[in-house]
């Protein structure tokens, strides 16, 4: 079963407890409304990890990315961890890395005994536009995409993450912010194949 977020409210995400800081702020577009935040202080949590438990994954998100900062993290998936804090326990994010008016996609998970990026920085694409991204695991590989292009792989030894929580716009101790604009996320506790991932909404 895939679960779905869509980033037209900025509370009950999911259905789940949701906490702002900062002011993200609803925006119109050809798909609906999207949330954008502002790559300092606006960021979005939701109390719980939708993949918590999964053997395998795939995590899909259509978002803009509008420039700014090098390092910015958007989506940050975590286990909880009351003694190392949210920020060092296990966890499956999205980053990007902007170099001038271009980005990059940086996808990354660590847990007990795995630690892997998958990045290629000769692979960017124009900032302002909107993307759709993937990332997936088949209980072996480890994949990313952006607009169902695979950008990377590597093989990976994969332990389920627990429950825990998730941000939406930084890192979830609050660094990297992302400055851009992010319409929905799709989480699916198996890999997909291509031709499943939901494609970029038209007009966007």
């Amino acid at each position: 079963m895939t679960i779905v977020w869509t980033f037209d409210r900025l509370s009950n995400i999911g259905g789940h407890k949701t906490t702002v800081e900062g002011a993200p702020k609803l925006i119109d577009t050809a798909a609906g409304k999207a949330v954008v935040v502002d790559g300092v202080n606006d960021v979005i949590f939701v109390d719980n990890h939708p993949l918590a438990g999964a053997i395998a994954f795939t995590i899909e998100a259509v978002f803009r990315p509008d420039g700014g900062a090098f390092e910015q993290r958007w989506l940050h998936l975590a286990a909880a961890d009351p003694v190392n804090g949210d920020a060092q326990s296990p966890r499956t994010l999205f980053e990007i890395r902007v170099v001038e008016n271009a980005w990059y996609l940086d996808a990354f998970t660590t847990g007990p005994g795995y630690n892997k990026t998958l990045v290629v920085p000769e692979k960017t694409f124009p900032i302002g536009r909107w993307y759709a991204v993937q990332q997936t695991f088949d209980g072996k590989i480890y994949r990313s995409f952006v607009n169902g292009v695979q950008q990377a792989e590597a093989e990976l030894v994969y332990t389920p993450q627990g429950q825990g929580r998730t941000s939406i716009g930084m890192r979830i101790n609050k660094v990297t912010p992302f400055h851009g604009a992010v319409l929905n996320a799709r989480f699916t506790p198996r890999a997909m194949a291509i031709t499943e991932f939901a494609p970029l909404p038209a007009g966007l």
